[in-house]
């Protein structure tokens, strides 16, 4: 099999991810990248922007749109305050997304991606016909760009997820898949979601987590890749498995912690390198 290329989320002045110079640092082919806020996607900013990574050779494989108001605290917080799902925010998040697509054009990126939220599980409710209509707006501004949609895994169930896609109904969205979201989240093995994601996986994290004693109702824990309940070789097994062609993109969440963030990133290249090479060829 051909390589996947190993990238890292990254920030500008937004979101979690690392700095652009480690990803120049730690020699990777790809990142994602957490929309800047309004003030640094300028056309100056955008600029400069495209002058780095032509000097790295660095690629931007996605730009992911996050909203003033979210909170991560814990689980029911994430649920009332999380993507497009909340009513109250919902217009002026959607108009936001529709700018971070508008940035994402500028900087030459063909995927626009983000947590939608806790999705409503009773399909004939107004509540979920209203969040379908808001993504299926979403996929067809960001259609006019010539980008796809991604949805981050977390808040919902595979099969959830696959519904709520076929409900859209567009062909454009597709999945963001992160394995210890599942399990951080509590919704489900990794390993079975990702098989029955299939060929919607169209970008993925690497990052690993624990189960929490409660699933579902308290956060897992995340941890360095490899020191999980992932199981990176299975993961990396079962993508093959599924035909997925795109970058693996490792996302570690400790920005406080900078120098152990970009020494545990480091790690995870050289884990996910060596479990590459040991994958047997695509039959």
């Amino acid at each position: 099999m051909s390589r996947w290329p190993i990238g890292v989320f990254t920030s500008i002045d937004a979101g979690l991810g690392v700095p652009l110079h480690v990803a120049k640092e730690l020699g990777l082919d790809t990142i994602q990248i957490h929309a800047p806020k309004p003030e640094s996607r300028s056309a100056e900013h955008v600029a400069r922007l495209l002058q780095q990574l032509q000097e790295t050779g660095v690629e931007v494989t996605a730009v992911f749109g996050g909203f003033e108001g979210e909170s991560y605290a814990d689980i029911p917080t994430t649920a009332a305050t999380v993507g497009l799902v909340p009513p109250g925010p919902r217009a002026a998040r959607l108009e936001e997304m529709k700018r971070i697509s508008d940035y994402a054009r500028d900087i030459g990126c063909s995927v626009v991606a983000l947590h939608l939220g806790y999705v409503p599980h009773d399909t004939s409710s107004l509540e979920y016909r209203a969040v379908v209509e808001v993504t299926q707006d979403l996929c067809g501004y960001v259609a006019a760009h010539g980008q796809n949609l991604h949805l981050e895994t977390g808040q919902e169930t595979a099969d959830n997820l696959v519904q709520f896609i076929a409900d859209v109904g567009t062909n454009n969205l597709f999945v963001n898949f992160d394995p210890a979201n599942m399990i951080l989240y509590g919704q489900g093995d990794p390993i079975e979601a990702l098989v029955k994601l299939g060929s919607l996986v169209r970008s993925v994290h690497c990052k690993d987590a624990k189960w929490s004693d409660q699933p579902g109702v308290t956060w897992g824990q995340e941890v360095p890749l490899g020191a999980g309940d992932v199981g990176m070789e299975r993961y990396l097994q079962t993508l093959q498995q599924i035909g997925y062609q795109g970058s693996l993109t490792i996302e570690r969440e400790i920005p406080q912690e900078p120098e152990r963030q970009k020494a545990e990133i480091g790690h995870a290249v050289t884990l996910l390198k060596r479990l590459q090479d040991s994958l047997a060829p695509s039959t």
